[in-house]
């Protein structure tokens, strides 16, 4: 079972990710990232917490290392992951196993030239990023089922069709 099949199996299939997914998603990510303080106050917790060499190939160009939903959790601590599940009415398990596939694709898009910038991120730039996984036909998208889940569909569909 891969990892996707994992997390389309925690969140109760096709139309409990979707479900899960819609809304506050984007809000959501930009909230945790910035609590984290910014891109780089994310990196640098990641790093201090011995995850130095995942966080790094999330920057910039290259492959995206994976992070289990359980160091995630270890890192942030379980209130902002519960936040996160919050805005998405899902369970901290569940929204631990999304960050997990979605903080890599959003900070390699927010460090495109390989530099990490101190401050807040903004939720106009990752309206677009996240907009693939469930969104259209084809990648990830299709596979899932369509448009239920808004921003965040794009952006993965999108990076999983490359």
């Amino acid at each position: 079972m891969s990892f996707l099949d994992s997390i389309v199996g925690q969140l109760g299939g096709k139309d409990g990710l979707g479900g899960a997914l819609s809304g506050g998603a984007v809000d959501g990510v930009t909230d945790l990232i910035n609590q984290q303080g910014g891109v780089g106050g994310l990196v640098g917790k990641l790093t201090q917490g011995g995850l130095g060499d995942i966080a790094a190939s999330w920057v910039g160009g290259g492959e995206n290392k994976e992070i289990a939903p359980n160091q995630l959790s270890d890192i942030l601590g379980s209130g902002p992951i519960a936040g996160f599940a919050e805005k998405l009415g899902i369970q901290p398990a569940q929204a631990a196993a999304i960050l997990a596939m979605v903080l890599p694709l959003v900070i390699n898009h927010l460090t495109p030239k390989g530099q990490v910038e101190d401050g807040p991120v903004e939720a106009g730039g990752l309206g677009d990023l996240l907009g693939g996984v469930l969104g259209g036909g084809g990648g990830l998208g299709g596979l899932l089922g369509g448009g239920a889940a808004g921003g965040l569909g794009d952006l993965l569909g999108g990076l999983l069709k490359k």
